[in-house]
């Protein structure tokens, strides 16, 4: 059999320079953070009709920005970036009934509105999230259902707007 040296040592090096060079792939954290910075400041507007649903909204987050920004939680003072959340009134839907006629399945909807302000820079974001979940036919929907309805639907939302600021800093 006859081997080809030459072929062998040039396929190495070309192999050595593709896992070299790699493919450019970026997570979309890094364009995030690229819009945000490295310390974020956070507040949610606490809503006088429902004080319990703001504080999901807050832990969800502070959270997402720790897991998704991959950033640090600081004071206003030595924020690179200050996040303002508001949150719209939840409404929630019937998406599916039996065959009785009765209400089996809920969407609710949250939507939070974001202003962000850094290096002299605002700008407003409006993010919607939405959860599906099943009832028991003709029963209302319990306190627990609607928390975490719009715990998870929260986290939806937030989830949009990291999008947003991932596409606002890959055009960067």
């Amino acid at each position: 059999m006859k081997t080809y040296p030459h072929f062998l040592k040039l396929f190495s090096l070309l192999m050595l320079i593709i896992s070299i060079s790699a493919c450019g792939y970026k997570p979309s954290s890094k364009y995030a953070r690229s819009v945000v910075g490295e310390k974020i400041n956070t507040h949610v507007t606490i809503s006088a009709v429902d004080p319990q649903n703001t504080v999901l909204i807050k832990d969800a987050v502070d959270s997402a920005i720790v897991e998704v920004f991959h950033a640090s939680l600081t004071d206003r003072a030595h924020a690179d970036s200050h996040l303002s959340f508001s949150l719209n009134p939840p409404s929630y839907s019937a998406i599916q009934y039996n065959t009785d006629g009765y209400i089996i399945a809920y969407r609710a909807t949250i939507i939070l509105k974001i202003i962000r302000e850094s290096k002299n820079i605002k700008k407003d974001y409006t993010a919607k999230g939405t959860y599906d979940f099943s009832v028991v036919p003709n029963a209302v929907i319990t306190d627990q259902e609607r928390f975490d309805a719009i715990k998870f639907s929260a986290i939806k939302a937030i989830s949009s707007f990291v999008a947003q600021i991932s596409a606002e800093g890959s055009r960067l």
